[in-house]
């Protein structure tokens, strides 16, 4: 066994890192700060695996070069961002946990635009005095869903929140038990209704609801109906819901409002991708419901927002209300959601530019041939590491979106000769970009329809440095 102490003082001191020439090259990049974590950690990590494992050291590994170069990659990792960007190859398009929707080109060089300077988020620049931050896409959505005001939240929970709290706080809300969804993070209708200060009151039965089921529970202290589309999941077999128009007509009869939550929130009918017909937010504002919330980072493919259209009367008490300040969007946002919106003005052009909108309309046929084109390039810089196959695989809107929907396509399909695919999935989720695919009896699926096309040569970099890594 080799003598702790001796290793022990092997290990070169934290200053004499730091003047060390791998640290001399990042003086100008890392602040002194990371550095000094970087060394400190390094020799007390160092330390600690020689009183455990003092037969794994020689003194050659604790020389100052070796030391150093181990303290430096520390710092570099100390330094990276904690949010990166990172490639999706998961085949799962609004994958929530990486982020939902990617922005368009448009909506990446507005947000740049308008952050690098000041901008006239609340200055109207024709009489020189106080502006509406919402005046920059509340005609674009008038326009695009046929309602007479919008406004913006900084999401949909927000959106639904605050559109029952200015209208029905202190009252009861109607709605199908069909209806009561969880929209993700466990945030339940139920407790949303509650934390606005509405009461719930539950009308039909799990699978079924009747328009004689609202008729029979709306009384003197109904504030409103609440209609909640299931885009997150699907009841089938025996069930029946009440379409928005009826709800409109019998709430008409007793001078209530209608406020439906369309969750994902589609603008155009997308039905002639093989997608099941999703009521689109101008088909409902066109039912006479009174406002309609929805996502902007699901099915729109733009920023996280939460958009509210519908009656002005209806609006304009969302936007006195004191919780509208506090959900308020910021400038950013705003510039990404107007960039996301003008191109719905023509619908080609919408499918062309939204990544969101291609991916969902990408065929099978140009996703078999992305995956050839690609194991063709793994092949060939990746040598014996890895068996490529191409599948036939099918794709998810992910999201609470489209819950039962699946795409046809085909994705690549890796097996390693020796060793875990497990590893290699880990090893490249460290790598530079983090590279995220899905594992299915002992492969790695990669699946093109998520990846942007001009994601792939680094895909393909990111392949090859995880199996030629020295360790692999």
């Amino acid at each position: 066994m080799r003598d702790k102490q001796t290793l022990l003082r092997n290990l070169p001191a934290v200053d004499k890192l730091l003047q060390s020439a791998p640290f001399l090259d990042l003086a100008t990049d890392i602040p002194h700060a990371l550095q000094l974590e970087a060394c400190q950690t390094t020799v007390e990590c160092l330390r600690r695996e020689i009183l455990d494992r003092p037969e794994a050291f020689t003194t050659a590994d604790l020389d100052i070069d070796s030391v150093a170069q181990r303290a430096a990659g520390q710092a570099r990792q100390l330094h990276r961002p904690n949010l990166r960007p990172v490639i999706n190859a998961t085949g799962t398009l609004l994958h929530t946990n990486l982020g939902r929707a990617p922005l368009s080109d448009a909506a990446l060089r507005a947000v740049e635009r308008v952050s690098r300077g000041y901008s006239n988020l609340e200055f109207n620049l024709d009489n020189g005095g106080r502006g509406h931050r919402y005046s920059h896409v509340e005609d674009l959505l008038c326009k695009l869903t046929g309602a007479e005001a919008a406004t913006v939240v900084n999401n949909n929970a927000g959106a639904v929140l605050l559109a029952l709290t200015a209208l029905a706080k202190g009252k009861e809300a109607i709605v199908s038990r069909g209806e009561l969804v969880e929209i993700g993070g466990a945030f339940r209708i139920p407790e949303v209704m509650a934390a606005g200060g509405v009461q719930l009151r539950e009308v039909g039965a799990t699978n079924k609801t009747h328009l004689r089921d609202y008729r029979a529970a709306i009384g003197e202290q109904t504030g409103l109906l609440l209609k909640v589309h299931t885009s997150n999941y699907r009841i089938v077999g025996f069930s029946e819901a009440v379409p928005a128009a009826d709800l409109v007509g019998l709430a008409a009869e007793h001078g209530l409002p209608v406020l439906e939550d369309l969750g994902s929130g589609m603008l155009i009918d997308l039905t002639e991708y093989g997608l099941p017909h999703e009521p689109t937010v101008a088909e409902t504002v066109a039912a006479g419901v009174d406002l309609v919330t929805f996502s902007g980072d699901k099915l729109l493919g733009g920023p996280q927002a939460g958009l509210i259209v519908g009656r002005r009367e209806a609006i304009d008490k969302i936007r006195r209300h004191p919780m509208a300040r506090a959900m308020r969007i910021d400038k950013m946002t705003l510039a990404a959601l107007e960039a996301t919106l003008r191109p719905y003005l023509d619908r080609e052009r919408a499918l062309r530019e939204i990544p969101v909108l291609r991916m969902l309309g990408e065929s099978a046929g140009n996703l078999r041939r992305r995956c050839r084109k690609l194991a063709a390039t793994l092949k060939k810089t990746c040598g014996g590491h890895v068996a490529v196959e191409i599948l036939a695989e099918v794709s998810r809107v992910g999201g609470g979106a489209l819950p039962l929907t699946e795409l046809p396509g085909w994705a690549l399909a890796l097996r390693l000769p020796d060793g875990s695919v497990e590893a290699l999935a880990a090893r490249l989720r460290q790598g530079e970009p983090p590279l995220v695919g899905r594992i299915q009896n002992d492969q790695l699926l990669l699946n093109p329809r998520t990846v942007l096309p001009e994601e792939e040569p680094l895909l393909c970099r990111c392949l090859a440095a995880a199996l030629n890594a020295p360790d692999h």
